[in-house]
């Protein structure tokens, strides 16, 4: 009658061996995106990028905005 084999350390880390290497990459990966989109949003946001975008978007809206829609919004 044989015994089972009794599972040892070493086994066990033999069969897990990469999992810490591969998450440690994958989440280095992540972080390092986010910090690229931070530094874009940085900068975009330096260079005054979206309030331009903001700006440009309101007046349009303004002036296509007729005067009945001014009387609804003040009389609200």
């Amino acid at each position: 009658m044989r015994l089972p084999a009794v599972s040892t350390a070493c086994d066990r880390l033999r069969c897990d061996a990469g999992q810490a290497t591969v998450e440690f990459a994958i989440v280095l990966a992540a972080f390092i995106v986010v910090a690229i989109a931070y530094g874009a949003l940085w900068d975009s946001l330096k260079e005054g990028v979206f309030i331009e975008h903001a700006l440009q978007s309101a007046s349009h809206h303004i002036q296509q905005v007729s005067q009945g829609a001014w009387g609804d919004v003040l009389a609200y």
